[in-house]
């Protein structure tokens, strides 16, 4: 059946007839399922693809977000995040017009949040301005988080968020072309844990050859061993008196176990003694090394080649951190005890504190604080990852947001976030009102067109307007009111953690 363009455009793919919808010139599809729901026997185990089914499914609806963690730094996620329903594993499709002759570039969009929430439908992901301004096809996912998705369970294969996003981007390569799409031209890109979920599909055997090209935006440094990743599952089991077997957690309601992970998340640091610096940080879930499912860490795998083929954009926000001083209500409270405190746990080398005081010394407490966290869990993994990828025979692009977002009376600067909503546009979504404003989106629109051009002509032909990185100029696109391509801008940081190896973070106990 050919793909039809009409008021309600439908398309076959391989498990059925979809029906979406005309929307602003574009043919919108939502909800449309890519694997079965992993319930039952599926629980805690491998995508299992979708079921064929009779007839014209409508999708005019996003499928119901995964069970998840909505609390974010103590603030609700949104009620979006609070569906019911168990068609977790679905795809959304933005396309100019479902015509198979079209071979449109395709971009798909993992989202960001810890590891442990987040939502394709998220208003702040409305990427209707990104499918019709850039002429691309763009499709967004849902995965599984939390412990359903990233803890290791007795029985489970490991990593089963990052297998969710393998089957999605495998839906996409056979189906993509029915609606317009090219599957030999697929960028992936994502943002916070989005961009570590891409990291880690770059070097999965299980994910070669399903894209083309990727773009990392604000790339966590946290990736964890297998033994602190399964000291941590014992963990969050125990809080509900179970141990972590397929055979216990399967007894716990899907929607109730994020629960439980969020009481142990909120007295992490009680656990410094067995975990480290780890238990310093925001969450208790990353991609796990388990050596099969990810082989390696991101950068280990990249400077070994692994990533060669795939064309890379990574970068981070100047400053990332100051999202979390919101959340935290942190804002004029940081004391030095704090300070000297995370300095010692996330500064480089065996004397991370007097490294980083010694380098800025005019720095107060608050700034230092705010600092070295940005360095250690954004810009400088960001920046070795470009290195690996370099070094692997790869090619790179790296930039800096920089803007000086006017929000939250100028305090959030080019925080943690802030490109969500100036690639997709919505200003009235996610951090957008906090640190934007209803009365600055003149200036975040000009944003806006340099961010989305540069990704869209990425997408389009591997070249997003400024040279590549190499590691005798480190050349860098800094976006900003007046935008630049300079050397990397924060050399001081980078000196302080060149001697720096990002690998998974270990048990220190084992």
């Amino acid at each position: 059946m050919p793909a039809v363009n009409t008021p309600e455009p439908e398309v076959r793919t391989t498990t059925g007839v979809v029906r979406g919808r005309a929307e602003g010139g574009l043919a919108v599809f939502r909800g449309i399922p890519y694997a079965e729901p992993p319930l039952g026997e599926a629980r805690f185990q491998a995508p299992r693809p979708a079921r064929a089914w009779d007839g014209v499914r409508e999708t005019n609806a996003f499928g119901p977000p995964p069970p998840q963690d909505a609390n974010m730094g103590g603030r609700s996620g949104g009620d979006f995040l609070m569906g019911t329903g168990d068609d977790w594993l679905t795809v959304n499709v933005w396309t100019p017009a479902p015509d198979p002759a079209a071979r449109r570039p395709v971009m798909v969009w993992i989202h960001g949040g810890a590891y442990k929430h987040g939502f394709s439908g998220s208003p702040g992901y409305d990427a209707r301005h990104i499918a019709r301004d850039g002429d691309v096809v763009f499709v967004s996912l849902n995965y599984r988080l939390g412990v359903e998705g990233f803890s290791p369970i007795d029985g489970a294969p490991a990593n089963r968020g990052l297998l969710d996003q393998v089957a999605a981007l495998k839906w996409v390569r056979e189906n993509i072309t029915a609606f317009g799409g090219d599957p030999d031209q697929v960028t992936v890109l994502g943002d916070s844990a989005g961009a570590g979920s891409i990291a880690s599909l770059m070097v999965m055997p299980r994910a070669k050859g399903l894209f083309r090209r990727a773009i990392g935006q604000s790339l966590p440094g946290t990736f964890l061993s297998d033994a602190l990743a399964r000291d941590v599952s014992t963990a969050i089991a125990a809080e509900a008196g179970l141990r972590p077997t397929v055979r216990e957690l399967s007894g716990v309601d899907p929607r109730e176990l994020p629960a439980v992970g969020h009481a142990l998340g909120s007295k992490m640091r009680q656990y410094e003694g067995r975990w480290g610096s780890f238990a310093h940080s925001l969450t208790l879930f990353s991609p796990v090394v388990d050596g099969e499912v990810l082989p390696v860490a991101p950068w280990e795998g990249l400077a070994r080649g692994a990533g060669k083929d795939v064309e890379l954009i990574i970068g981070h926000n100047r400053d990332e951190w100051r999202t979390f001083f919101l959340f935290g209500n942190l804002f004029g409270t940081v004391t030095e005890e704090q300070t000297a405190e995370v300095l010692r746990h996330f500064g480089p080398g065996k004397d991370g504190e007097r490294a980083y005081r010694e380098a800025f010394p005019d720095k107060s407490a608050e700034d230092l604080f705010e600092l070295v966290q940005t360095d250690w869990l954004f810009r400088m993994p960001a920046l070795h990852l470009a290195e690996a990828q370099v070094t692997g025979g790869g090619r790179a692009h790296l930039y800096e947001l920089a803007w000086q977002s006017p929000g939250k009376e100028g305090l959030l600067r080019a925080c943690h976030g802030l490109d969500g909503p100036l690639l997709f546009g919505t200003y009235d979504a996610h951090l957008g009102p906090v640190a934007i404003g209803p009365e600055h989106t003149a200036e975040a629109r000009v944003l806006t067109s340099q961010i989305r051009t540069a990704w869209t002509s990425f997408a389009t032909s591997g070249g997003p307007g400024w040279p590549a990185y190499d590691s005798r100029h480190r050349l860098t696109q800094v976006f900003d009111a007046q935008p630049a391509v300079t050397a990397y801008p924060h050399e001081i940081s980078r000196r302080l953690w060149q001697n720096h190896t990002f690998k998974a973070l270990p048990l220190p106990t084992a």
